[in-house]
């Protein structure tokens, strides 16, 4: 039996993140021009990357990526000038990202890598960063543990996982669970069938603490995000607090 992490990759291969037709349009693929409506769609919808990844805030520093998708954010490390190395469990998001960076004439130390098991020696980065990335796999435990083991004394980790008592898991718990004749599906069921890849998980803030325990520090905030507002009336969706947001933003030190 294949595993989980088998048809993640299969459904990431067909279309790395941030890539789908519906932002490129009918723009040449690859093409420079592609990628900056990629870029600007990105953070259009979820401006809050750059205050919570800081990215010119680390300039000189040695980062690694798990999970690059199509090498928007990676892009922006690499323009802060770190010293970029970048994991993707896919060859597709790998290819995407080194023609990302190509446009600007920038490079990154790149390899397709399941994250569960890095290729790094212990204590390698003074930061680790994963934007949505980590709750799609088999195995988040055995992921955040080697983010640990390859960050060094005082390195960060900065991210962002799904959080299960949000607006949007429950907008799907109505479209798949409810409407469908199955309220006794609960929101993880849901989120594991019908968010992205199967097998997609999402964490309360406590459970994420549980799973960044061995760091010295750990801070996870929620973020409301324009997935809480789609088709829901604008009077509404004003009174909705960031706790019931679909993203976690994390920092961990090691």
């Amino acid at each position: 039996m294949d595993s989980l992490n088998t048809e993640v990759r299969a459904y990431w291969e067909k279309q790395p993140c941030g890539t789908d037709k519906v932002v490129t349009k009918q723009l040449p693929e690859g093409s420079p021009e592609w990628f900056k409506k990629i870029e600007e769609y990105r953070y259009t919808v979820e401006p809050f990357i750059h205050s919570v990844a800081q990215f010119t805030r680390h300039s000189g520093k040695k980062i690694l990526e798990i999970g690059v998708g199509a090498g928007t954010d990676h892009l922006q490390w690499a323009r802060a000038g770190l010293e970029c190395y970048g994991v993707d469990l896919t060859e597709a998001a790998i290819k995407t990202t080194q023609a990302h960076l190509a446009c600007y004439g920038l490079k990154s130390n790149l390899q397709r890598v399941d994250a569960e098991k890095l290729p790094f020696p212990d204590s390698t980065f003074d930061i680790v960063y994963s934007w949505g990335v980590i709750h799609h796999s088999e195995h988040p435990d055995l992921i955040i543990g080697e983010i640990k083991r390859v960050l060094k004394t005082n390195g960060m980790f900065i991210g962002m996982m799904y959080n299960r008592h949000s607006i949007a898991a429950l907008k799907l718990w109505i479209r798949f669970g409810l409407l469908k004749g199955k309220p006794m599906l609960s929101l993880a069921d849901i989120i594991w069938d019908h968010m992205e890849s199967v097998g997609t998980k999402a964490y309360t803030v406590r459970e994420l603490g549980l799973l960044f325990k061995d760091f010295s520090y750990f801070v996870a905030e929620p973020i409301l995000t324009t997935y809480e507002k789609m088709a829901l009336p604008k009077w509404l969706t004003c009174f909705f607090p960031n706790q019931w947001g679909w993203f976690i933003a994390l920092k961990a030190r090691k």
